[in-house]
């Protein structure tokens, strides 16, 4: 069993929700995103929630990153190399194109 961490857009929910079931049923233990429950968060709240979200990479094994056709925002690019860092796996939903 590994421990994963989902990470991804907020804009692909249902693809995170998907695939956190999905590694769940596989048997893996997942951690994932905060579900927003309002509009607006203040800076202190999206704060709070990076922290917690990178020491939920901490305790991973590795990050599984839905990459919907290929999108991947700059948050999720931070926490990609804050797993880097850390020296976990990083899973791609969709194979990443290396070609510049």
């Amino acid at each position: 069993m590994k421990v994963i961490t989902i990470c991804g857009s907020l804009k692909f929910i249902d693809e995170m929700k998907y695939y956190a079931e999905k590694l769940k049923l596989d048997g893996n233990c997942v951690l994932s995103v905060i579900y927003p429950t309002k509009e607006n968060y203040t800076k202190d709240e999206i704060q709070s929630f990076g922290i917690a979200h990178n020491k939920k990479i901490e305790l991973s094994d590795a990050i599984f990153v839905v990459n919907k056709n290929g999108y991947i925002g700059e948050a999720v690019k931070n926490e990609i190399d804050y797993a880097k860092r850390q020296h976990k796996e990083i899973i791609f939903m969709e194979k990443m194109n290396t070609e510049s």
